[in-house]
């Protein structure tokens, strides 16, 4: 069965998921994190998107994409496709990282896309990798602590 086409137009926000096959880590330390992390920001960069929200987890990653220059199915290929493959090199495997493609579901801004940015944010710790919503401002791997100081809360 084929594939249905993403809906997609230049500067959709796009909610994305992307899990690790079979529910595996994709993240087997800050190393690997920290690699996601500068990949996105150069994708992001190069394409004039933006990225409004984003969490690291150990299986999964979220993030909050608004489209630039290319579409969002390019851009999560890049963005997959060069972590898989530093992944593997640096881990010494070869097989998939991801499980079947990225799951995106268009956003609508009004009044959405504050309470999906709320939500991916608060996902470190939902899952319990922190504590505390004090120990999920010096997290690094959630937007939540950069969205907090962009509005002045302390």
């Amino acid at each position: 069965m084929s594939r249905h086409a993403r809906i997609d137009a230049p500067g959709a926000v796009h909610h994305v998921m992307v899990r690790g096959i079979a529910r595996s880590a994709i993240f087997h330390d800050d190393t690997d994190k920290d690699r996601f992390l500068d990949l996105v920001g150069n994708v992001i960069s190069e394409q004039k998107a933006s990225c409004y929200a984003f969490a690291l987890l150990s299986n999964h990653v979220h993030l909050v994409l608004r489209t630039g220059t290319m579409p969002i199915a390019d851009v999560m290929r890049r963005l997959l496709t060069g972590y898989t493959v530093s992944f593997n090199k640096r881990h010494k495997r070869s097989d998939h990282l991801f499980q079947n493609r990225y799951k995106s579901i268009l956003c609508e801004e009004e009044p959405y896309l504050l309470e999906l940015v709320r939500y991916v944010h608060l996902n470190p710790l939902r899952v319990r990798l922190v504590a505390s919503l004090d120990l999920l401002d010096p997290y690094p791997y959630s937007g939540h602590s950069a969205v907090r100081s962009d509005l002045g809360v302390t």
